[in-house]
């Protein structure tokens, strides 16, 4: 060591130099070395932070999008549903600026709800008429959904039933980060049958008093606390939700009204609804000219006395195809061109009328409604409702599904 400082010393100067500069060099050295460490560490500590997130965001539930499926049109609001829910828990509200409408998405998705974070799942309701956003958790927006999609006086097996359905509905689609249908990009769902009808909070704090509003709210609750977290799975992903008012005496597989034939969505029994439902059977009366006009013909197509052949029917026992004078129309177009309650229907014709008589209300795709509450006063419980109506499903907590 003594012949290295000496070396050292010759090379750089006298012996005073010699015994500094030795230490000045260790010095320099323990620093960088000091500051090589603290950089270490800090880089440690934020790689760990990051790959907790990574691990956090890895455990979520996979959702998958099944393209072409339009989700729900509605005959629920249509049966007059004004409810009432509970006022106790948060909400927020916020006015919003309209920006341009977002696409519904075209492929497949990966998404969305981390297991047992639904308790802590707001959901932003842009309510359409107030034109401001409504902030409330899962649970308030599922009691407002029931209450605006069912009259209370249904069973309570059957307002289950349709709790359970509302909230697979909204955990899909928050899971998809699905924005289908919506003008303004700051809320996940509107208030409408364009998604799910809603009732606001302070509109439904404010719709019944005394006992009335007591015995209804606390029906709702119990609905909603009943199925708390429930939704409805097929192999072990939400499903889409469709349900309407009435039925024909059949459900429709999902491929008659739209086009994606979906294996939960098939036609099934529902002999209920003609012995209770208010909407099972209508009439609508058009002169001709209304006719040929709503059914976009003309000409010598709509000079003669309409002639109306079905042409194929649906396993729903809807009418699948009809030909009008001669021109094609699904059961689909009719019933929308024609605001017809259902795409099941006769006609009588007359010398300068027509008049079609339906057979149930809605679409007739996924779960009836009426047919629900027919179910519940046979005895059947909300799970026995769901199965029923959604083909080799399962009801089982969301928190639970595979990751």
């Amino acid at each position: 060591m003594r012949r290295k400082i000496g070396r050292l010393a010759r090379r750089w100067g006298p012996s005073r130099t010699s015994r500094t500069w030795p230490l000045f060099g260790i010095g320099i050295m323990l620093g960088a070395a000091i500051v090589f460490v603290r950089l270490s560490v800090t880089e440690i500590e934020a790689s760990r932070d990051a790959a907790g997130q990574a691990a956090l965001g890895a455990n979520t539930i996979a959702v998958t999008r099944n393209d072409g499926d339009e989700g729900r049109l509605a005959g629920q609001a249509e049966s007059g549903l004004e409810q009432e829910a509970a006022a106790s828990d948060p909400v927020q509200s916020s006015p919003v600026k309209k920006p341009a409408a977002v696409p519904k998405p075209e492929k497949e998705q990966t998404a969305a709800v981390s297991p047992g974070a639904l308790d802590r799942l707001s959901i932003r309701v842009y309510l359409t008429k107030e034109e401001r956003i409504e902030t409330v958790p899962l649970e308030t927006y599922v009691q407002g959904v029931l209450a605006g999609e069912m009259p209370i006086d249904f069973e309570l097996e059957a307002l289950k039933a349709q709790a359970i359905a509302a909230r697979t509905y909204i955990v899909r689609r928050i899971g998809l980060k699905d924005k289908s249908g919506m003008k303004v990009q700051q809320a996940d769902v509107t208030d409408t049958v364009e998604h799910q009808v809603y009732v606001p909070v302070t509109a439904l704090s404010r719709k019944w008093t005394g006992d009335v509003k007591k015995t209804n709210l606390a029906k709702l609750k119990q609905a909603v606390e009943e199925t708390r977290g429930l939704v409805i799975t097929y192999e072990g992903e939400p499903i889409q939700a469709t349900f309407f008012s009435t039925s024909n005496g059949y459900t429709e597989n999902s491929e008659d009204y739209w086009e994606q034939s979906l294996p939960y969505l098939r036609s099934v029994a529902s002999p209920w609804d003609a012995d209770i439902s208010p909407r099972y059977k209508e009439t609508t009366t058009l002169t001709k000219t209304e006719f040929y006009l709503k059914m976009g013909l003309s000409g010598k197509k709509a000079s003669a006395k309409p002639s109306i052949k079905v042409t194929g029917k649906t396993d729903g026992n809807r009418i699948k195809t009809v030909k009008i004078n001669g021109a094609s129309f699904s059961g689909r177009e009719v019933r929308e061109r024609l605001g017809l309650a259902s795409s099941q229907f006769s006609w009588t014709i007359k010398k300068d009328s027509i008049t079609i008589t339906t057979f149930g209300f809605g679409h007739g795709v996924g779960m009836s409604q009426w047919g629900a509450n027919g179910m519940a006063k046979d005895g059947r419980l909300a799970e026995d409702i769901i199965r029923h109506y959604y083909t080799g499903t399962k009801v089982e907590q969301a928190s639970k599904l595979p990751i």
